[in-house]
């Protein structure tokens, strides 16, 4: 997570100019399910070799005051106010496995790497208790690398983002959407993990490149998502672009755009007695 339904995108919009309230509603303390995914994305970003996977996933919603699990992943809410909040950001690629991939042929697989640090979110326009949001949110992660037998830092990424939330929902069901975007800043050691070629993995058509960070590409991401008494069906659209990027003359950047889009449907089969009041 190219074509949302803009079309439903705009009338939610449209719809949200209204201002009208959204009060916070009796949602159960947790809910657990399970649905089937369907991704397509690149390798990784610059790749112009894709993967499509049918994954199945467990549907986990968790509604604690500190620790939340929602539609945007696991996060710990160390701060929050009416215009303020801090908490945990994650994030996670995929492994490569090299010789499946031209352009990173006979050179070491990527493992899969994970992403964890704090957002500061700051709300610009609207409210969690309007039907949209403007959020400022400016998170830092630490990017680790791991094939779960041994582990390695690999620097940092910061996503400063400009996203808004469009909420249609009464009592937890009815539409969602948001969109949003930004650039995407990474340190050396995040750089050189994905992009540099070491001079004893030099080739004839791929020089040894010193990939360096900074500036890597800007990303605009959109999804939309429908929730009823027990289905939860949702989908999402990425575009990054990666013209200017630091490591943009990398022999193993192929295409200068990345696009990545994934639909998703779950069945709630259980939830909590215990309700708290909660915004979604």
């Amino acid at each position: 997570m190219q074509h949302l339904p803009l079309t439903v995108l705009a009338a939610a919009a449209a719809a949200c100019l209204s201002h009208a309230p959204v009060h916070a509603d009796q949602l159960p303390l947790w809910e657990l399910g399970a649905g089937v995914s369907v991704l397509d994305f690149p390798d990784y970003r610059g790749s112009d070799e894709r993967s499509t996977l049918v994954l199945p996933f467990p549907y986990l919603i968790y509604r604690g005051e500190v620790l939340r699990l929602d539609r945007e992943g696991l996060r710990g809410l160390l701060i929050e106010s009416e215009r303020v909040e801090l908490d945990i950001s994650a994030n996670a690629t995929i492994p490569v496995d090299s010789d499946d991939n031209r352009a990173r042929n006979g050179m070491p697989d990527l493992d899969p790497t994970f992403e964890i640090g704090p957002s500061l979110n700051l709300t610009l326009l609207g409210r969690r208790t309007q039907k949209f949001e403007v959020q400022l949110r400016l998170p830092v992660r630490a990017v680790i690398a791991t094939d779960f037998s041994h582990a390695s830092a690999e620097g940092f990424v910061f996503e400063p983002r400009l996203n808004l939330d469009l909420r249609l929902r009464q009592a937890g069901m009815g539409w969602r959407a948001g969109i949003g975007a930004g650039p995407v800043f990474v340190t050396d050691r995040t750089a050189q993990y994905f992009y540099s070629v070491p001079p004893e993995f030099a080739t004839a058509t791929r020089p040894a490149f010193p990939a360096s960070g900074g500036y890597a590409g800007t990303q605009l991401t959109a999804s939309i998502s429908w929730r009823g008494r027990s289905l939860w069906a949702g989908g999402f659209v990425r575009q990054d672009w990666l013209g200017g990027a630091s490591f943009e003359d990398s022999p193993l950047v192929k295409s200068d755009q990345a696009f990545a889009a994934g639909v998703a449907v779950a069945y709630v089969f259980a939830r909590s007695s215990r309700l708290v009041e909660a915004y979604d």
